[in-house]
């Protein structure tokens, strides 16, 4: 299944602007956890773990989702495929493993610290509330590189996908040679979307 170009670039910007809105409400997490660990004013941890809770009950999880669908369609109806490029690989089990965390993980822990900061317990373990969204915002970052710089090259699988398709590839160059146009290297050029 390829996507038509309007299909695409939809998709595109779906992707792009549910992984910036992960992102972004993942660093919120991380400032919302230091200052409730930082502080001593029961009401200033009460607000920041109550923010937390609302960020990863409506926000993150939707969010999440989104990513994972958007990227998979993308892989799926492009030429860059699931399986064929290092980086798009790790990029799936990377949001699929993220997901997880936040659905099974982050969103319970969170939610429990809730439950006991609003019934008037001291926070329990600082490090728990902050490590799960470092992890995460680690974790999006490193996704966002390699999204960017499209690092390793070809799987096995891709590899195997190019070869099988190079006479094709061939007499698709000796076209390009009898046109009067300038000839265009294949190799070096990056389809981006």
């Amino acid at each position: 299944m390829k996507l038509r170009r309007p299909a695409r670039r939809a998709t595109l910007v779906v992707h792009v602007a549910a992984s910036a809105g992960w992102l972004g409400l993942t660093l919120g997490l991380v400032a919302l956890a230091a200052a409730a660990i930082t502080t001593d004013s029961h009401p200033t941890v009460e607000a920041s773990v109550r923010a937390m809770k609302v960020f990863t009950d409506w926000l993150v999880l939707p969010l999440a989702f989104l990513t994972l669908l958007s990227g998979l369609l993308l892989s799926l109806g492009t030429p860059w495929g699931l399986a064929r490029h290092h980086w798009v690989h790790t990029k799936f089990w990377l949001t699929l493993a993220t997901t997880t965390a936040t659905t099974f993980a982050l969103r319970p822990g969170i939610n429990d610290t809730a439950v006991k900061v609003s019934a008037g317990e001291p926070l329990a373990a600082s490090t728990d509330l902050i490590a799960g969204p470092i992890v995460s915002l680690s974790a999006y970052l490193f996704m966002t590189v390699i999204s960017v710089l499209k690092p390793w090259g070809l799987t096995r699988r891709g590899r195997r996908l190019r070869t099988s398709h190079q006479p094709d590839q061939k007499q698709h160059g000796q076209k390009q040679r009898a046109s009067p146009h300038k000839k265009v290297d294949a190799e070096v050029m990056r389809q981006t979307a």
